[in-house]
């Protein structure tokens, strides 16, 4: 029962701290200093007890499989949660495939994104490109709407680092509708 116990507890402890770890390297990366160091606390105390913990016990070759596991799995919740969370903003530029139709534009300012549009030129001539800054928390909602519409839209998402001026919104943006 003992052994059992240690193994849960190794298991556990990596889980959590690695699941921080990819939650603090997001925070730093978002340049939110005073979460990520909160978290850096927290992981790191965590991380050093689990490997006490292997470490007092290398006898036992079971640990490092745990430790091992937890860290995988560790891996996978914390993209997990990290997705959920979807902190931060994105750029999308989309081409919709017929350059005539001006549908998905007055679609996406219906529903209240703003879309700033600029002509590029393609290889088959002139064609609108539709630019949104968003919540990535509405990714989903954006690709719904526009594969909904334009099935072979061709679509481009870019993480924002910082945004100054223009108009956005985190929530819906109510304003643009009319």
């Amino acid at each position: 029962m003992e052994y059992l116990l240690g193994y849960l507890l190794i298991f556990t402890s990596r889980l959590v701290d690695v699941s921080l770890t990819t939650i603090r390297t997001l925070l730093v990366v978002k340049s939110m200093k005073v979460y990520a160091a909160i978290i850096g606390f927290f992981e790191i105390s965590i991380y050093v007890m689990a490997l006490n913990t292997v470490m007092n016990n290398l006898d036992n070759p079971l640990n490092l499989l745990t430790y091992a596991l937890g860290f995988s799995c560790g891996t996978y919740v914390g993209i997990v949660i990290e997705n959920k969370i979807a902190l931060g903003n994105l750029s999308i530029q989309i081409v919709p495939s017929n350059s005539q139709d001006k549908g998905l534009k007055a679609l996406l300012r219906e529903e209240g994104f703003a879309t700033t549009v600029v002509i590029g030129e393609g290889l088959h001539g002139d064609r609108e490109i539709l630019f949104l800054t968003i919540n990535r928390k509405r990714l989903g909602e954006i690709k719904d709407i526009v594969y909904g519409y334009d099935e072979r839209a061709f679509m481009t998402v870019n993480d924002v680092h910082s945004l100054t001026g223009g108009h956005f919104t985190s929530g819906r943006a109510t304003s643009l509708k009319k």
